[in-house]
């Protein structure tokens, strides 16, 4: 029940988010100081903020409502934010920059990533031998 809780969440929080940054890569700009120069460049930004975003969500969405998508999904999301947070909170320090985007994203993304880690490991929820069982 906990982990259809939190993958609703991520789903909430993602797609809605993904399908913005689609219609709107501008909106980065603004918020996170992403700037595009070329055709190229902004469609980068719809893909990699926008596509991608929208996917995961879906991915989440996916995992809450169908038990056995639950642990894949999971464990995409425990890569994901790893590859998230591990070099923001890193990079945050060595470059000291904590503008309120990266503190908002340094500690959404760290602490999914820790619940993810207890929900998979502590907890022994969906351990490895469940995933795409």
């Amino acid at each position: 029940m906990v982990a259809r809780i939190f993958l609703g969440f991520q789903a909430l929080l993602f797609i809605p988010y993904g399908l913005y940054c689609l219609v709107q890569p501008q909106m980065l700009s603004e918020v996170a100081g992403l700037t595009a120069t070329t055709v190229t460049g902004v469609i980068e930004l719809q893909a990699m903020y926008g596509g991608m975003q929208t996917a995961v969500g879906v991915l989440c969405a996916l995992g809450a409502w169908v038990e056995r998508y639950r642990g894949g999904a999971l464990m995409a999301l425990l890569f994901i934010f790893a590859g998230l947070a591990v070099p923001r909170v890193s990079l945050a320090l060595i470059h000291g920059d904590f503008s309120a985007y990266s503190v908002f994203a340094m500690c959404f993304e760290s602490l999914s990533l820790l619940f993810l880690l207890w929900l998979m490991v502590v907890r022994e929820e969906y351990s490895g031998a469940r995933v795409g069982a």
